[in-house]
């Protein structure tokens, strides 16, 4: 099924650092990756409020990462601070944070890593209810820090709070729209006969980006684009701008997103022979 990828021309929406696993996968497939990057991760404004979470860890009964790029950034911190962090429990909202936090070493000291069963906020709140209601019946409200991205969903946090948890914020970096990208985006999709043929969505921040991106470069995506989305999150931010996915991957992860992007291509394909 994925030799369907041979000679098609990708778009990588990816910040740059975190594209060349996904881009060198579809290298590897015979594909050509075209790498736009919709985001780029910059430090958050201030670090006042991660500074005190770090060097006041003891204060939290759970820190809550919602991506490996807070995962990255709380661990640099850490670094630059000179500390080595080891929160009491430790909860991730999928695998890829996971494995971000084994990466960088940061293990909980009282309990296993707490993983949801399906990689959303909306799952990560269900899997978290359970232990702060243990805490709430030891007559002690639960403390959380959730490190995230400055711009961030609040489903999470606030199904929370309205359990009865202290919840606190922790910004750990931004999301920006990368220079250089308006151009690159004009140069792809200035000929129709080497445009992308389909575009990779990882996040809703790219999706968001992407289209900021398109308008400041004065075009737009070609309706003939296949789109490709790495779960249900980013698909709903797709379908709330009127760019329903063509595809969808199984699970939040590089090699299900391929086989998401290699099905689009059979489904585009079949249909043409149909008619």
């Amino acid at each position: 099924m994925l030799d369907i990828l041979r000679g098609r021309r990708i778009l990588v929406t990816r910040a740059r650092a975190q594209a060349s696993h996904l881009a060198g996968e579809l290298e590897r497939l015979g594909a050509a990756p075209v790498l736009i990057p919709a985001i780029e991760i910059a430090p958050p404004l201030s670090f006042v409020l991660l500074d005190r979470a770090i060097t006041s860890l003891d204060r939290f009964d759970w820190l809550v990462f919602t991506s490996a790029n807070a995962v990255h950034a709380f661990a640099q911190r850490s670094r630059d601070l000179g500390r080595s962090p080891h929160p009491a429990r430790i909860a991730a909202i999928g695998p890829a944070t996971a494995v971000a936090l084994a990466a960088e070493g940061i293990e909980p000291r009282l309990s296993p890593l707490l993983l949801p069963p399906v990689s959303v906020a909306e799952s990560l709140a269900a899997t978290l209810l359970p232990a702060v209601s243990v805490l709430l019946r030891a007559n002690r409200p639960p403390c959380l820090a959730f490190i995230r991205a400055v711009s961030a969903r609040d489903v999470l946090p606030e199904s929370l709070t309205a359990a009865g948890a202290t919840v606190e914020i922790i910004p750990a970096y931004r999301t920006l729209l990368p220079p250089g990208s308006v151009a690159a985006l004009q140069s792809s999709f200035a000929d129709a006969t080497v445009a992308p043929e389909a575009a990779t969505f990882t996040s809703s921040s790219t999706v968001t980006n992407l289209l900021a991106l398109l308008h400041a470069a004065s075009i737009a995506l070609p309706p003939s684009l296949l789109r490709i989305s790495i779960g249900p999150i980013t698909s709903s931010t797709l379908r709330e701008l009127a760019m329903p996915p063509h595809a969808e991957a199984v699970e939040p992860n590089i090699p299900s997103l391929i086989e998401a992007l290699a099905q689009a291509f059979l489904q585009r394909a079949s249909t043409l022979d149909s008619i």
